[in-house]
């Protein structure tokens, strides 16, 4: 909406095309965060107005302070209208509570497999009146599909895709049968990468 305050957790792909997009609206504030500097640095480059890291300690009273504490650090200086879930770790869920206004809205667009997520409902959940809104893309909403079909949602994205041109976050290439080194590297040095793929030979 016009105006709005809103917050992006992740910054993978799939982070870094929903900020991309969220750049388009006549936004108040956009604010991302992600563990990861490269990330990070990426998601400036797009023109939000602040990228940070969760995990960050900072100096506070002259003591560290964690993560979590950071967290409520927000919560008290940016109250975000509307919130999206993309960093994949169920703990972001918390945190996006805790930074998410009264009658806010969430948006989970997480896929967490088969990791639990243990959500904290107490506290201020239910006074803020906050909002859990799932996001599957491999239907079309209900309240959509009267005008919407998956050809025309095709055509948007694609379009969409053209505007933002996500190959610039391609940080590695490697032959498909060099898979386990990629593997390896997302395994062991998540932080130097952002998109990485496989190039197929014909």
């Amino acid at each position: 909406m016009l105006g709005e305050r809103v917050l992006v957790l992740g910054q993978g792909v799939v982070g870094l095309l929903t900020a991309s997009l969220l750049k388009e609206f006549p936004l108040e504030s956009l604010v991302t965060a992600d563990r990861f500097e490269l990330r990070r640095r990426t998601s400036e480059r797009i023109g939000v107005n602040e990228s940070f890291d969760p995990d960050f300690l900072y100096k506070k009273n002259g003591s560290e302070t964690s993560g979590t504490e950071m967290t409520r650090h927000f919560a008290y200086t940016q109250c975000f209208d509307l919130t999206y879930e993309l960093s994949g770790s169920p703990s972001a869920l918390n945190d996006a509570i805790a930074l998410t206004g009264f009658s806010g809205r969430i948006v989970v667009g997480s896929w967490y497999g088969e990791k639990k997520a243990p959500v904290d409902l107490g506290g201020s959940f239910h006074r803020s009146r906050i909002r859990l809104i799932s996001s599957q893309v491999s239907t079309i909403a209900p309240e959509l599909c009267g005008r919407w079909d998956k050809a025309r949602r095709f055509g948007v994205a694609w379009e969409a895709l053209k505007r933002i041109q996500p190959q610039k976050w391609i940080t590695h290439r490697f032959p498909v049968e060099e898979a386990d080194k990629a593997y390896r590297l997302l395994d062991e040095r998540t932080q130097e990468t952002i998109q990485v793929i496989f190039d197929y030979k014909r």
